[in-house]
């Protein structure tokens, strides 16, 4: 089964605007565990706006599932998760003014730097995956790079999905397959959402892990943490 990684960035964001510890992001990250998600994901920036990387420290021996932490490689984001540890890096190479992702790796023109920096960590016992947009080229590129497993960055496929799900998708499957090829493990993320998470899944059912935030906490405004987590639990699940 796909499992769902919860991206906790925007409770942080949430908290940050006022000050003080209101909402609690370690108690946040505990209950989507509780929840029945099967990891948790941080992106922590060089501003640290939303999560601060004493949140990523402190959050390190409180996770159960997996702890996925992804950011730009830079110094500051090396040593972070050299110390911690987690289970699983994500590689993204936004910029630090960046408000969201927007672009994956090109994984051919950047190889020597990515593979330098998938050695790194692989060395430490994390597994590295690569962002990279839904091209089969950039995806067998990240595997020549020494990557575990690649993250599709699903945003196009987000826009196009409502007038055209056949055609959102096809990109994405094609580059799905040329993971499996590869030998690759395969992750998926960026503004999936209830709408759109199911038709993903069913598409490529050899998924992973989709790792999914804004759309979550958004969400569980109106049904609550508890009820939206399972409400993407069956999307995912649901044939």
């Amino acid at each position: 089964m796909i499992r769902l990684s919860v991206n906790i960035n925007k409770i942080a964001t949430l908290r940050n605007a006022r000050g003080g510890n209101m909402p609690d992001v370690l108690k946040a990250a505990v209950d989507c565990e509780r929840f029945g998600a099967q990891g948790i994901t941080v992106h922590p920036r060089p501003d640290e706006r939303h999560i601060r990387y004493a949140d990523v420290r402190a959050l390190r021996p409180l996770i159960t599932t997996e702890f996925n932490i992804e950011g730009n490689p830079i110094p500051r984001f090396c040593e972070l998760v050299a110390e911690v540890r987690p289970d699983q890096v994500t590689l993204v190479p936004d910029a630090e003014d960046a408000i969201t992702s927007n672009a994956g790796w090109n994984t051919i023109a950047n190889r020597e730097f990515l593979t330098r920096i998938c050695s790194y960590f692989k060395d430490l016992g994390i597994r590295v995956s690569i962002f990279v947009d839904p091209d089969p080229e950039m995806v067998r590129g990240a595997a020549a790079c020494g990557a575990d497993r690649v993250e599709l960055y699903t945003a196009g496929y987000v826009e196009r999905f409502p007038a055209d799900p056949d055609g959102a998708i096809a990109p994405y499957v094609k580059a799905a397959e040329a993971a499996r090829e590869c030998g690759l493990g395969l992750n998926a993320g960026h503004d999936l959402n209830l709408n759109n998470l199911n038709w993903f899944a069913r598409h490529i059912p050899w998924t992973d892990e989709v790792s999914i935030g804004h759309a979550i906490i958004c969400d569980a405004l109106y049904m609550g943490l508890e009820g939206t987590i399972g409400a993407y639990l069956e999307e995912i699940r649901k044939k």
